[in-house]
């Protein structure tokens, strides 16, 4: 499902215009990046968490150079689904 996919059911639903259906998403998303890149988690009860997770710093090879690189410690954004949403994905997705 893409955003327009989800524009297109949100107008459907509500009857608002996909116009503001689309800002509004757009507006959702913008905000939780920028909390995100001020360190802070964004929790939606009942579906789940946008959360950052520590990388620690670790040693890597550049194999086209054959030499040794140093990746410093850093944040991953990442997704972790409430359980109401896990059991409901569980329970409902056809195989």
């Amino acid at each position: 499902m893409t955003k327009a996919d989800i524009v297109n059911e949100i107008s459907k639903k509500t009857g608002i215009e996909k116009l503001l259906v689309q800002k509004s998403i757009e507006s959702f998303m913008e905000i939780m990046k920028e909390s995100m890149v001020k360190g802070n988690n964004v929790y939606l009860r009942g579906f789940g968490s946008f959360i950052l997770k520590k990388r620690a710093k670790k040693t890597a090879r550049n194999i086209s150079k054959n030499t040794t690189i140093i990746i410093p410690e850093h944040f991953i954004p990442a997704f972790k689904p409430a359980k109401s949403f896990i059991n409901e994905v569980k329970n409902k997705v056809k195989k």
